[in-house]
């Protein structure tokens, strides 16, 4: 069964430092708070060259489609975000929001069905 991989990409707020997104992330991991059904990985990565050089992204897989659809909704009906896990709802508006330029919810990101 094919896996879904969702790529999202963070920019941090003039004055975040790497470190402190680095330590929220580890501390988010500690927490607990990827722990969802149906994610089997995930990744945090800095860039080392090219477009996003010094950026962070992180790599979220999913076992199915079917299981990123139960956490997320469809492509064309996705859940609002006030239905979102509560773990994720912790990530997003505790963690991640305050290191972030923009809401949490309107990163840019791709999610990608293995082929």
């Amino acid at each position: 069964m094919p896996r879904v991989i969702s790529i999202h990409e963070y920019e941090l707020k003039p004055g975040v430092s790497g470190e402190a997104f680095e330590q929220a992330a580890r501390d988010a991991e500690r927490r607990g708070l990827f722990d969802l059904p149906g994610l089997v990985g995930h990744h945090f990565l800095r860039g080392l060259k090219g477009a996003r050089r010094g950026a962070y992204t992180a790599l979220w897989i999913f076992e199915s489609r079917d299981a990123w659809e139960r956490l997320w909704g469809t492509v064309d009906a996705p859940v609002r975000a006030s239905d979102y896990p509560p773990r994720w709802k912790i990530w997003e508006n505790d963690v991640l929001a305050p290191l972030l330029d923009q809401d949490p919810d309107t990163i840019r990101f791709t999610s990608y069905e293995e082929v």
